[in-house]
């Protein structure tokens, strides 16, 4: 009797076993953030500063798609493994965020092609002869010259960047 009664666990345990274990792995990857996930955040954008470039704490959260075309590379990255409600402050190289400047993004524009009174730090969209229109910034104006650098770059080009996120929700 025993023997059977024995049998019988061992038996139970061979067949339940995998489905216990399965279910297992499926808790601690659970809400976990993986390449093709979907996540919503909460984030705090710093420049190498310190100084707050945006943020969304305290309004609607950011949901996106893990695929490497909706935010930058190396912050992707760096929220793999990441589980829903967890904090994290995560720096991201220049060369993984907008990329290094590029000094092919300067361009000399004549003063007579901007509005009048464009000053330095302004910014500006700039219409290609195809139609497409590109923001960019006044970097520095030659009056002598009659002429603007205008710099294409990303504002953020060329910056170590800081996020503060939040993992709120993984789907």
């Amino acid at each position: 009797m025993q023997v059977q009664v024995l049998a019988l666990l061992i038996a139970g345990v061979l067949i339940f076993a995998p489905r216990l274990f399965a279910a297992n792995e499926g808790e601690q990857s659970a809400g976990e953030v993986k390449e093709g996930s979907t996540v919503t955040l909460e984030y705090t954008l710093k420049d190498e500063t310190g100084k707050v470039v945006e943020s969304n704490v305290g309004k609607k959260p950011l949901t996106v798609h893990l695929n490497g075309k909706e935010i930058i590379p190396g912050l992707e990255k760096r929220m793999i493994g990441m589980k829903e409600g967890e904090s994290k402050e995560i720096t991201v190289p220049a060369k993984e965020a907008y990329g290094e400047v590029q000094k092919e993004l300067m361009l000399e524009v004549p003063l007579e092609k901007l509005p009048p009174n464009t000053k330095v730090g302004d910014q500006l969209q700039l219409q290609a002869p195809d139609g497409k229109v590109f923001p960019c910034r006044v970097k520095s104006i030659d009056e002598e010259k009659k002429v603007a650098i205008i710099d294409l770059n990303h504002p953020l080009a060329g910056k170590d960047l800081t996020f503060d996120i939040k993992i709120l929700k993984v789907e």
